[in-house]
């Protein structure tokens, strides 16, 4: 009987006094996996009744909940570190953060956030870094297009992405690259979205969903855009009713007198701005600051976080959550961001000071947060069409790829009313 009873009774032992403790996922140097560990605080809020705190700014962004046997085999699975710590501990660890003389803070997070992810139907010749990010985290996501979007599908989802979408209707100005038959395909699709929704043009329907994409923003959704979906985004905002776009692209020359009539109280982020009209030339507007101005190469290409007071300042803080301040820089069609071209209630969240540039900005429309990210995918330098996609097996910790997983989670947060 006493051989029987043993295991059971250290069984229950230990699963009471994991019962009493917390799990430490810490996010600083010592994680073995920072972008899983994204994904296994995604997985907790998505499959039980439990709150994360994400606490800012403490060894990097760590997050902590109640420990079980079942979340530290996760861990194991995962290959991400953690700590078991008691509930005494615990509990100091939220005492500290939460020191008015320490600039920490601890948020809860509690609601998993629905994700869509703006992708065409059609194969294209390179990659999005947010699905590849997603996909690497295990974290759910679906893909919704034009026809979604355009059907008011939207409000089903918290949080959407955009990644390296032309929304001015030019194909992304990939004119010269018209004989392949990814770009014969993308402008067959586009094409027929628009006949079906009655527009003449690809930039009228791409358009409607611009608007359709604000207005989700306007009420309350989250909004996160990467490379040249960010600029091309406000482009068609600011040149509503007008036409920009050149004969090439939809059989009738674009209006030259443009740049005097945009609109720039109907953007986002972006002012002050003056259209590229070369139909050749794979640039829209100004507003990225291209490889010939900036002067720099990958080996000294980086760009700063800013430091945010996580008590006052609680979203900015989530979103820069990070294991280290300086990144890697890399390229995109849209690189970085003039700062001079920035609206100045914008949030600036990283930058690269000498080249007077911005690489990562914030702000709110309505109800709803926006959030651009310079580049293509941050552990690629120049990405090339038709190149392999990057394998994040290898980039676990890669501090570029944490930015836009705390976009991921940021919707998760317990909202506050702000201090400013």
């Amino acid at each position: 009987m006493k051989r029987v009873l043993l295991p059971l009774i250290i069984f229950l032992t230990i699963s009471g006094s994991l019962r009493a403790n917390q799990l430490l996922v810490p996010m600083d140097d010592s994680q073995t996996n920072h972008l899983k560990s994204y994904g296994l605080v995604y997985w907790i809020l998505d499959s039980y009744d439990l709150e994360v705190d994400w606490l800012l700014n403490y060894r990097g962004g760590s997050f902590m909940f109640p420990a079980t046997q079942e979340f530290i085999n996760e861990c194991v699975i995962r290959n991400i570190s953690y700590e078991v710590i008691s509930e005494a501990d615990g509990a100091q660890i939220l005492a500290f953060v939460k020191n008015p003389d320490a600039n920490m803070d601890a948020v809860k997070l509690q609601k998993v956030p629905k994700i869509a992810v703006y992708s065409p139907k059609s194969t294209q010749p390179w990659d999005d870094a947010v699905t590849m990010a997603l996909t690497y985290a295990e974290i759910k996501y679906v893909k919704v297009f034009d026809e979604e979007v355009l059907e008011g599908k939207l409000p089903e989802y918290d949080w959407l992405h955009l990644h390296h979408e032309d929304f001015t209707g030019q194909f992304g100005k990939f004119i010269r690259m018209r004989g392949q038959s990814w770009y014969q395909q993308q402008q067959m699709e586009a094409e027929a979205i628009a006949t079906k929704y009655g527009y003449d043009k690809v930039s009228q329907a791409k358009l409607a969903v611009v608007n359709k994409i604000k207005n989700f923003v306007l009420g309350g959704g989250y909004m996160f855009a990467m490379c040249n979906a960010t600029d091309t985004y406000d482009i068609a905002l600011a040149a509503e009713g007008l036409d920009v776009v050149e004969t090439p692209y939809d059989g009738d020359g674009a209006d030259q007198s443009a740049d005097s009539k945009l609109d720039f109280s109907k953007t986002f982020a972006f002012k002050d701005f003056s259209l590229i009209y070369d139909p050749y030339i794979v640039e829209f507007s100004n507003i990225d600051h291209t490889s010939q101005e900036r002067e720099v190469n990958e080996s000294n290409d980086y760009f700063n976080l800013f430091e945010f007071s996580a008590k006052w300042d609680p979203i900015p803080t989530m979103l820069t959550q990070n294991h280290n301040n300086l990144i890697k820089g890399f390229m995109g069609q849209t690189t970085a961001y003039k700062k001079n071209l920035i609206k100045p209630e914008v949030v600036i969240l990283a930058e690269n000071r000498e080249l007077n540039e911005a690489r990562y900005i914030h702000g709110t429309v309505g109800k709803g947060f926006w959030t651009f990210y310079g580049g293509h995918d941050p552990e690629d330098y120049q990405h090339y069409v038709g190149e392999e996609p990057t394998d994040l097996n290898l980039h676990p910790n890669s501090a570029g790829y944490r930015l836009i997983l705390n976009n991921v989670l940021f919707p998760a947060a317990k909202k506050k009313k702000l201090k400013t």
